[in-house]
């Protein structure tokens, strides 16, 4: 008999669900049969997700796929970025709105935090990157802005993919991935660093436990059934933090590929077998973050299409409209290593003004700017290959594993720019897809979950005949170490680059 696994996929710019049909035959149906836009909503200097819209969308999605399937879902997961939470009471009510990751009050907060504990002190005991956007921080934050009564108070916490879970089935899991980059989890131990939770007064009470991915937690609720119109469905963890499962989507070869998944966020790491936390890891600021067993994650992330997504923006409100074809068009048109910043500079985690915010770095680091969108957008395409280069060779440097070839996924493995410049900046081969890399990965683990593969390797190999990658040869290695160099050396006199 078929089986039906759907799989809800959350960005930070659309949400996505996924339906994959196994077939007696052994054929695979593989389509997004629901897409909704989603964007954080600022208020009052807050920035925040609507989470009840999300929800609702995500159920007008599942409801397709009722329908779809004339009611037939075998299993059901979420993924969705990390560390973003709710609060709730006993009874299930939402206590607070959710907030956006980008949120300004960890950057008021910021020193007052790492005064309490060190960020090398925090880095040995998680081996998370310090990062703005760990919850740990935004917990923090909330204690130094009075907001510590709603901690205090709250029955539980629940990371976005979890809450969302709850709302369909009025469980409460902490999924593993999710946690392990939340800065107060111990790779060691496998479990929650008591002396980080004490010293910024995180109540262990309000966490919901530990679930591996994997796990079949249970089956929908009577009142979600009802409003979908269905007898109801499995639901069962994955990998929920997103990255987590898009890495799941590659071929696993630990230490001689590095794989980017490429979207608002590059993420930009290869997987290893055990946690590396380490003085070098500390220094470049490589984050940890947990996965199936065998497949931990030890990556740096950067901004990408966020880049490209505010200047398509930030023109927009200016009356010019581009596609992204038409920008990729102009950046072709325009001349080549002109210009290029850091794009881990602290500027560019706020989005307002991006081309300006662009433009500043450009003359900061160049003398000079970008002047034209075509330059401007080429610029950026130029800097985020080459800053690909600095950490893959950061991550041979600490891990001793010399890097083969790369595997781009995710929605930015679309721009042939991106991975062509990525090619030559590199001197490496690119093989680019499964640009839906995460809802692969999440129905992967939904397949281990259900008894339909033997091993995550099994899996992903069955789903890989759903795409066809590209490959990109490198090209024009010699100007492109030439730019390289030049941009190490304009980097390094402004001590951003150790």
């Amino acid at each position: 008999m078929s089986k039906n696994i759907l799989a809800f996929d959350l960005g930070a710019s659309s949400g996505k669900l996924f339906l994959a049909r196994f077939h007696e035959n052994g054929a695979i149906d593989f389509d997004e049969i629901y897409r909704f836009p989603n964007a954080p909503i600022e208020l009052n200097g807050g920035l925040y997700w609507d989470i009840l819209h999300i929800f609702e969308e995500m159920t007008e999605g599942i409801r397709k796929a009722v329908e779809l399937t004339d009611d037939n879902i075998d299993s059901f997961a979420i993924d969705a970025f990390c560390n973003d939470f709710g609060l709730m009471a006993e009874d299930g009510t939402l206590l607070t709105q959710v907030r956006c990751y980008r949120d300004s009050r960890t950057a008021r907060h910021e020193e007052t935090i790492y005064a309490k504990m060190s960020r090398e002190e925090l880095y040995r005991r998680t081996g998370n990157q310090n990062a703005l956007f760990n919850c740990l921080m935004h917990l923090a934050a909330m204690r130094e802005e009075g907001q510590g009564y709603l901690i205090d108070n709250a029955h539980q916490l629940l990371f976005v993919p979890d809450l969302l879970l709850h709302f369909m089935t009025g469980l409460s899991v902490t999924e593993y991935t999710l946690a392990s980059v939340s800065q107060f989890y111990d790779f060691r131990t496998r479990d929650w660093n008591r002396e980080i939770m004490e010293t910024f007064q995180i109540p262990e009470r309000i966490l919901a436990p530990l679930t591996d991915p994997g796990t079949i937690i249970g089956k929908t609720s009577e009142d979600f059934n009802q409003k979908i119109g269905s007898k109801g469905f499995s639901v069962s963890t994955v990998c929920e933090h997103d990255t987590g499962s898009a890495y799941l989507s590659a071929p696993s070869r630990s230490g001689s590929s590095i794989l980017i998944n490429c979207g608002t966020w590059a993420l930009v790491g290869m997987a290893v077998e055990e946690a590396l936390i380490t003085p070098e890891g500390y220094a470049f600021n490589l984050a940890n973050e947990g996965s199936i067993p065998g497949r931990h994650r030890l990556l740096r992330n950067i901004p990408s299409s966020w880049l490209i997504q505010e200047t398509q923006r930030c023109l927009h409100l200016q009356g010019q409209d581009y596609s992204y074809s038409q920008l990729d068009q102009l950046a072709r048109e325009a001349q080549p290593f002109r210009y290029f910043f850091d794009p881990d500079d602290p500027e560019f985690f706020q989005g307002e003004d991006m081309p300006g915010r662009v433009r500043r770095a450009c003359l900061d680091l160049c003398g000079s700017a970008p002047d034209s969108v075509g330059e401007l957008i080429r610029c950026i395409y130029e800097t985020v290959a080459l800053k690909f280069r600095w950490i893959i060779e950061t991550m041979e440097k600490i891990t001793g594993n010399q890097v083969k070839d790369i595997h781009m996924m995710g929605g930015g493995c679309q721009s042939t720019m991106l991975c062509q410049y990525t090619a030559n900046a590199c001197g490496r081969p690119v093989i680019a897809g499964p640009v839906e890399a995460t809802a692969i990965g999440n129905i992967a683990v939904q397949m281990l979950a259900n008894g339909m593969a033997a091993s995550i390797d099994e899996a992903s190999s069955r789903l890989q005949s759903a795409y066809e990658p590209v490959t990109y040869e490198p090209e024009d290695i010699q100007a492109w170490e030439v730019r390289y160099q030049e941009f190490l050396a304009a980097i390094a006199t402004r001590g951003q680059i150790a």
